[in-house]
């Protein structure tokens, strides 16, 4: 298989759990999560070379996705202090409209970032010793920052419903 139609494959496969993940991240900012979807196929087109499947394709593209969005993080604190903060219209219109599926992604967007990538992850339903794999996390540590993270979720969207 040519290295063009791995990239194709991995990207037909993964697209939507890519995208799903920088959503989570982007709290729902349509053109965040659009570029940061971009931006980490480059990375694995540009990566793809050296790929030397020591982990799962999902893994690597998993890890891959939650660098560029903790770069992305990082870059943006640099330049503004608070101008990822949330307001109901930046949150993406989602065919369901559904309000409880808003203010999740609302809350999410207000964890920590390393917590709000783990959630996503959760949300995604792999498993824990993969997520741990990907964050560079214990699952003992992981398995505490996600009960954290899931008790100020729920506060979260306890007093916002208020």
């Amino acid at each position: 298989m040519t290295l063009q139609q791995r990239f194709e494959t991995y990207f037909n496969q993964y697209q939507d759990m890519v995208h799903s993940l920088c959503l989570g991240y982007s709290k729902g900012d349509r053109d965040l999560t659009n570029d940061l979807v971009q931006e980490t196929f480059i990375k694995i087109w540009g990566a793809l070379p050296k790929f030397e499947e020591r982990s799962t394709p999902k893994t690597w593209i998993y890890r891959i996705c939650v660098n560029t969005c903790l770069l992305h993080i990082r870059k943006t604190k640099n330049k503004q202090t608070e101008t990822l903060a949330t307001n109901h219209s930046d949150i993406v219109e989602e065919p369901s409209k559904d309000k409880n599926y808003h203010e999740l992604y609302w809350a999410i967007g207000q964890l920590k970032e390393l917590d709000r990538i783990i959630i996503m992850l959760v949300l995604d339903e792999l498993p824990y010793e993969e997520i741990a794999e990907i964050t560079g996390l214990t699952e003992g540590n992981l398995r505490v920052k996600i009960s954290r993270a899931k008790q100020k979720l729920n506060k979260l969207l306890s007093n916002h419903g208020r």
